[in-house]
């Protein structure tokens, strides 16, 4: 079980696609904690399992022109800490882990409704109909051991292309996205007695918002839900159709200012439906420095 792709599948991330001016960068520190079950669905002999952990992330983000389009490319540095226990064979048993994340980055362009623009122009531009698309690429670099169950790391690359759809009307802005995780291969997935290739099949996600802006406040609240289904694996080259997943998360975002170029985001999300796989609670905070051009340290 690797706890990297549960924290990845279910994540929620209101206005992914809305854009910023030429040249605007971010540095966000977020720090997510996650308390609830994982169902093997019989896959393998372990029940009751449970796991309570948090990820801390460093991520940058910088926008650019394409083409003469908005762009922007965003990279994600995890960590993990935490404890899982299950019955195994009728020993309850608990484990600890520590340790990286697979680092994970995004590169996103605007296709309609938002071109390439300088601060002052963009200052003047009114958000109407967005239409977007990325690529996020996940690299096998996090901490993996093939004679562990649970681990931080995929040990496989992860690619998922997606759409994504952004509409304001008024202080309101509804955003959806549809996109496909593929996965390569893991050739040494744990089993007993030697490690085994494992494949997925890939999985189709899809994630709506509903957000509402505050403007005298410069603070926004949304409300996000999720769904992810498919992912069965291959493990030595025998299917098992149980591994299929059928789930979806909903939960609440709020955003607002600290000063100038700084803001907290806090969220919160809960598992709707979870056929296999983890079942999470989870409770984020987000602190986020944000600039354009030169970073303004002066006005911390």
């Amino acid at each position: 079980m690797t706890i990297g792709h549960t924290a990845m599948a279910q994540t929620l991330a209101p206005r992914a696609y809305v854009i910023t001016p030429k040249s605007a960068n971010a540095i966000t520190f977020s720090w997510t904690f996650f308390d609830g079950g994982l169902d093997f669905n019989g896959t393998i002999p372990i029940t009751g399992a449970t796991g309570t952990y948090s990820v801390p992330v460093v991520s940058y983000y910088h926008s650019f022109g394409f083409f003469g389009r908005s762009a922007n490319a965003t990279a994600f540095l995890p960590y993990g800490v935490g404890t899982f226990q299950g019955n195994v064979l009728g020993t309850q048993r608990q484990v600890y882990r520590s340790g990286l994340l697979d680092l994970t980055l995004r590169f996103s362009v605007n296709l309609m409704g938002g071109p390439a623009m300088a601060t002052p122009q963009f200052m003047k531009w009114k958000q109407k109909t967005l239409l977007g698309a990325s690529l996020t690429v996940v690299a096998p670099t996090g901490q993996y051991d093939p004679t562990h169950l649970i681990n931080w790391g995929i040990n496989r690359w992860a690619l998922k292309p997606e759409l994504g759809y952004s509409r304001r009307w008024g202080n309101w802005v509804l955003d959806g996205y549809g996109g496909v995780w593929f996965y390569t291969t893991n050739n040494a997935f744990f089993s007993v007695p030697n490690p085994q290739p494992q494949t997925q099949s890939p999985i189709g996600s899809f994630e709506g918002h509903l957000s509402y802006d505050f403007n005298k406040l410069h603070c926004w609240a949304s409300l996000d839900g999720n769904f992810w289904f498919g992912g069965t694996t291959s493990l030595g080259g025998i299917v098992n159709n149980v591994t299929r997943q059928t789930s979806s998360r909903i939960g609440g975002t709020f955003s607002f200012p600290l000063k100038k170029h700084q803001s907290l985001k806090v969220s919160y999300s809960d598992g709707a439906y979870v056929r296999f796989g983890g079942n999470y609670q989870s409770v984020s905070v987000a602190w986020q420095y944000s600039w354009v051009g030169w970073p303004k340290f002066h006005e911390w």
